[in-house]
């Protein structure tokens, strides 16, 4: 079931091999499973490649298995007789075109943080080569570079690899239906690890079944993933399950989890810089207000899922007795895939924006709302004056509800005080009949199969 398919990252591939030509001290992380070791061994292929997994052992131990590695690469005899003993006999008979990859670093930092001091020597004095330092604890990797660190400064790259784009999903499950593609990104994101993970023969429902309620692998992932990264988890579950429940204000979490406002800053800021949990304020609001107006939200959709949908039915999946679980999420799964496919929405009309498929280049795209008011998407370019306001809608609808839909977006529109602004009007849903008689009356409109052909777009 489970291959070893590799899928996009032409970006990052290119930057990565520029980098290597140049000689670099490379600084690679992200998340656990989101691909940076398929993505370094990709890069590398071409250039002479010293690969290293740091793990929990003694640094005699670790050296010795560089000194094999270093004997495989140069076939240099002399270092059997004479065995490097040390980081700093390590570089010093290191070749100079060569990229070394030290993968999860941090392990490596942590037991042994001279090499720290070995490394700031080797870059200043010796090295022409490529250091490729990855890593998968976001906190750790940024500490290592921060202020005070050895190495600070120089750094040549860095970069923090991110989840599949939906458009990439399908290359993952050539056999499923788009919407079957939607429902496997509102389970597990673009995770390349776990969508290896899930099998193409059952359905979505069928999988999550299998690998969340049945107590499969992803079932404790996100708890191993948070101590990974995280002290004091019970604080983070209780911000994240407020979370999925709706509660997106700053004043509604502090209220409802009952933590103090400086402590739920600190613990929120770090929720964001690991990615899981996201931050938006309203498109158009001023800069000075963005922070007071704000909302949070999972960005994360394995995380937004399992604290949905497994996180609060923990204890009868645990004792074998899923019901309540399973019972929940066959009610609430469609309506949870609402909010998914807003985000995919937004990643498709970006799409549309980087190959001019739209009435205007936007420059910033976001939710709009007021006074409980609100418009899903809200594409700007405000030195035009151009808007674009749009209406998703995880749903089968005829033409007559998305002209009230639409009817109604137009008077939502006026509230945001554009006034002698050029103003577009939008709709995504599921699935639209009547698509093309709306476009004639001047809406633009959009289902799922635009999205199958945008798919084949190269970007």
């Amino acid at each position: 079931m489970i291959t070893q398919k590799f899928v996009d990252r032409k970006e990052e591939l290119t930057t990565l091999r520029r980098a290597f030509k140049k000689g670099a001290l490379i600084i690679v992380y992200g998340r656990r499973r989101v691909g940076k070791t398929r993505l370094l061994v990709e890069a590398s292929r071409g250039f002479r490649t010293l690969y290293h997994l740091c793990k929990e052992e003694e640094v005699s131990e670790t050296l010795r298995t560089l000194n094999a590695k270093l004997f495989s690469l140069t076939s240099d005899e002399s270092l059997l007789r004479h065995p490097v003993h040390s980081f700093d006999e390590f570089f010093e008979r290191l070749p100079e075109d060569v990229v070394v990859i030290f993968d999860e670093f941090q392990i490596l930092a942590k037991n042994h943080p001279r090499i720290l001091g070995v490394l700031q020597e080797h870059l200043d004095f010796r090295g022409s080569g490529s250091i490729v330092l990855c890593g998968s604890s976001v906190s750790m990797m940024e500490e290592l570079v921060s202020y005070g660190s050895p190495i600070y400064g120089r750094r040549t790259l860095s970069l923090r690899v991110e989840p599949l784009k939906f458009r990439h999903i399908g290359e993952f499950f050539p056999n499923y239906s788009l919407e079957d593609l939607v429902k496997v990104y509102g389970m597990v994101d673009g995770i390349p690890e776990y969508l290896l993970r899930l099998d193409p023969s059952l359905s979505p429902e069928e999988n999550a079944r299998e690998e969340f309620f049945g107590r499969g692998v992803l079932y404790d992932e996100a708890e191993y993933l948070l101590r990974y990264e995280l002290r004091d988890l019970s604080t983070y579950n209780t911000i994240l399950e407020a979370i999925s429940y709706g509660h997106r204000s700053f004043n509604e979490l502090r209220n409802i989890t009952g933590l103090d406002g400086s402590k739920l800053t600190r613990y929120l800021s770090i929720l964001i810089n690991l990615g899981i949990v996201g931050r938006e304020a309203s498109v158009t609001e001023k800069p000075k207000k963005r922070a007071r107006n704000s909302r949070y939200f999972i960005r994360d959709n394995y995380f937004a899922f399992y604290y949905t949908f497994v996180y609060p039915f923990r204890e009868g999946i645990e004792i074998g007795m899923p019901d309540e679980a399973l019972e929940h999420f066959e009610r609430n799964f469609n309506r949870y895939l609402g909010w998914v496919f807003e985000n995919i929405a937004k990643q498709f009309l970006i799409e549309l924006n980087q190959v001019g498929q739209l009435p205007f280049k936007f420059t910033k795209i976001g939710r709009w709302w007021r006074r409980g008011e609100e418009i899903d998407l809200v594409a700007l370019n405000e030195r035009e004056k151009k808007a674009l306001f749009v209406e998703v809608k995880w749903k089968d609808l005829s033409e007559r509800e998305a002209q009230r839909v639409l009817k109604d977006l137009e008077r939502k529109a006026e509230l945001v005080g554009l006034e002698g602004w050029e103003k577009n009007y939008g709709f995504i849903a599921k699935s639209l009949e009547g698509k093309e008689e709306l476009k004639k009356e001047g809406w633009f409109a959009w289902d799922l199969n635009d999205f199958e052909t945008q798919q084949k777009i190269p970007l």
